[in-house]
């Protein structure tokens, strides 16, 4: 029994489905989590927006 043919389809079909089924999980699961990305963006802005303020409220003392 040679085996060698049996090996190779296994490569070139289960490894590419195995790849895309893998691709297709990261992308669908990255892209829920955007709703995380915007919260961080927005509470960077505020975080620069206060230390900005405060920021001037310290140049307007001097």
């Amino acid at each position: 029994m040679d085996a060698g043919g049996t090996n190779w389809a296994l490569l070139n079909i289960v490894g590419p489905l195995l790849l895309l089924v893998v691709l297709a999980w990261a992308f669908l699961r990255n892209r829920k989590s955007r709703s995380g990305i915007d919260r961080t963006e927005r509470s960077t802005h505020e975080l620069y927006d206060e230390e900005e303020a405060r920021r001037r409220g310290q140049d307007e003392v001097r």
